[in-house]
């Protein structure tokens, strides 16, 4: 009965967080509501503007006020098109830190390119990189920080880690008892729930906690989920405070103002990345190299000639893509309109055609798949609907404990 009770309470403090008189919600709330996989989404009307947790300063400003703040912040945090670090200095905000995820603080560094601390040309802020060895906040880095601030816009797919850096600054705040204000973003697959679910013992960076391919959550949700299921080390649990999003649900595609990475550079590629990414875990390219990232795949085997690109070297995308150089033949995905929001089918394709058997995967497939059976399958020829079918249970179980995070309504 009290745990009832309670969960009636954060409900309650989260629906009149959303109102526009809200003040900054005061912990983890959480709203219940379904999860059934819809059809492939369409951009909804909205009746009114969708505003981010960023845009509604009047929200978090006052609890601002007199604190030094850190900012976890890259090129997507902005408020129209300013960048919120120079939106908080113009309004007096004391700003004593940036800590950058991958691809940097401006966000023009390789996927897994070694990102070095530095100062901030424009502000002469410092700048500490997430990425690499130094993947959480240390004690001594939030020794002048009153409040970490987070603003960063997620695609909803576990391998992007951007929620792998929310984990990790949820936990190092957690156990230097610094508060966390989160300022949400739209999730824009947010209609989306498939794919594999990772198996603890296949955690990493591009999957720090078990959920699916395609989460269906915003990381303001999230956060909710990793502090409610106490995913975080030794079980602790972080302060969190989040400004919700204004007129976002989660029936809708949401186009994004800015790229959130350098191989993310429109929306086609956000829609194709859940599965497509796997090929970075095989023999395939996947379009680095080209304009057209995670939009085209191929290789110098593929006996199909009727496509063909050749990646090279692009600054500030990929220097140094797989086939440098090489012709590749394969499959022109960019002007495709999606009838599954979700396929294993061009993953089994190729490896049917490769010929490679075992070595068309590489050591990284496992991280991103979360597991080890889907390669498994994949070698013992087992087809798209039988693999599938394998991962029902866990998805069931999976979106059953989504209900109770959600703090929009649901595509249902």
């Amino acid at each position: 009965m009290l745990s009832i009770l309670l969960r009636t309470a954060m409900v309650c403090a989260t629906l009149v967080s959303c109102q526009k008189t809200a003040t900054i919600p005061s912990n983890s709330t959480t709203v219940n509501t379904s999860s059934t996989p819809p059809e492939p989404a369409k951009q909804a009307p909205q009746e009114a503007p969708l505003l981010t947790g960023a845009q509604q300063t009047e929200l978090y400003l006052p609890y601002l006020q007199d604190k030094r703040v850190g900012m976890v912040v890259n090129q997507t945090s902005t408020i129209g098109k300013t960048h919120l670090v120079d939106s908080l200095l113009s309004r007096g905000v004391k700003i004593t830190m940036i800590f950058a995820p991958e691809h940097g603080f401006r966000g023009d560094a390789d996927a897994g390119a070694h990102i070095k601390n530095s100062t901030d040309s424009k502000t002469g802020l410092p700048i500490l990189s997430l990425y690499g060895s130094n993947k959480k906040p240390s004690a001594e880095q939030l020794k002048e920080v009153d409040v970490v601030l987070f603003d960063i816009q997620d695609v909803g797919v576990r391998f992007y880690t951007y929620s792998s850096t929310m984990h990790y600054v949820m936990e190092a705040c957690a156990e230097q008892n610094k508060p966390m204000l989160l300022l949400d973003r739209p999730n824009p697959i947010g209609y989306l729930i498939d794919g594999t679910v990772l198996k603890p013992q296949f955690k990493s960076f591009v999957g720090m906690n078990t959920i699916p391919i395609a989460h269906g959550l915003t990381l303001g949700e999230y956060a909710l989920m990793i502090n409610g299921e106490k995913w975080l080390k030794n079980g602790v649990q972080a302060q969190v405070k989040t400004i919700p999003v204004k007129g976002y649900n989660h029936k809708m595609f949401y186009s994004l103002p800015n790229k959130p990475s350098p191989n993310l550079p429109n929306d086609q590629s956000i829609k194709l990345y859940p599965f497509l990414c796997l090929f970075e875990g095989t023999t395939v390219s996947q379009g680095r190299g080209t304009q057209t990232p995670f939009q085209v795949i191929g290789a110098p085997y593929y006996p199909d000639k009727s496509f063909s690109f050749t990646p090279v070297p692009i600054p500030g995308m990929s220097m140094d893509p797989p086939y440098k150089n090489q012709v590749c033949y394969g499959k022109d995905l960019t002007k495709l309109n999606l009838k599954e929001n979700f396929t294993l089918s061009y993953l089994l394709d190729f490896y049917q055609k490769s010929g490679q058997k075992e070595k068309f995967f590489n050591n990284f497939f496992k991280s991103l798949a979360g597991t080890d059976e889907l390669q498994k399958q994949i070698m013992a020829g087992l087809s798209e609907k039988e693999i599938r079918a394998s991962w029902k249970t866990d998805l069931e179980a999976y979106k059953k404990m989504r209900k109770q995070y959600l703090l929009y309504p649901d595509f249902e």
